[in-house]
């Protein structure tokens, strides 16, 4: 079933009404555009794949369809054939990106490796530190982690100077900010 609309609020009644198993979306659309409807798919549940067709070579805009979900990514200069193979990819569950955009595929792909390679790595403490920063997560002062753990406070110190080094944590309450947001990993 094919329909087409001249605004986002009309392809949303549509997508709505008809269930597709594919939406082609145009990023700069009247009213609601190609960011407005998939938001509001995915506020209503609607299990429908969706591709940009953009004439959009923008990083930014790639990058921010590809992080909402949008499983296809087809430039308007494409040929005809490239949107057809984007809509049989992503009915059968694949993505698809114009091969004009690989360089921006490949960055992304490194940034995100980048980034991977300098999280913290909780897995390098010591079992003392990870106790140490559990009770840091509990928002326990030196003094109290010490007479707690019966050693003292420079010893808990230490321990504390450590894990900063090897998680690279700087600054005067970083260290129980990671703490607390990294709670759950440390059980």
């Amino acid at each position: 079933m094919i329909a087409e609309a001249s605004d986002g609020e009309i392809v949303l009644q549509y997508i709505q009404a008809l269930l597709p198993d594919v939406a082609v979306l145009d990023v700069d659309m009247p009213k609601n555009d190609g960011f407005e409807v998939v938001r509001a798919m995915q506020q209503k549940k609607l299990p429908v794949a969706t591709i940009f067709l953009t004439l959009h070579k923008n990083q930014t805009i790639f990058n921010a369809a590809l992080d909402l979900g949008v499983q296809g990514y087809v430039l308007k200069d494409a040929a005809l054939t490239e949107v057809v193979d984007a809509v049989k990819a992503v009915s059968s569950g694949e993505n698809f990106v114009s091969p004009a955009l690989s360089t921006f595929m490949l960055g992304r792909y490194r940034r995100v490796k980048a980034f991977l390679a300098h999280q913290p790595n909780l897995a390098e403490l010591s079992r003392a530190e990870r106790c140490i920063l559990q009770l840091i997560a509990e928002a326990k002062t030196s003094p109290e982690i010490a007479s707690e753990l019966h050693v003292s406070v420079r010893t808990v110190e230490h321990h504390r100077a450590n894990i900063c080094t090897k998680l690279d944590i700087h600054g005067s309450n970083a260290l129980l900010r990671f703490a607390v947001e990294h709670r759950s990993e440390l059980t």
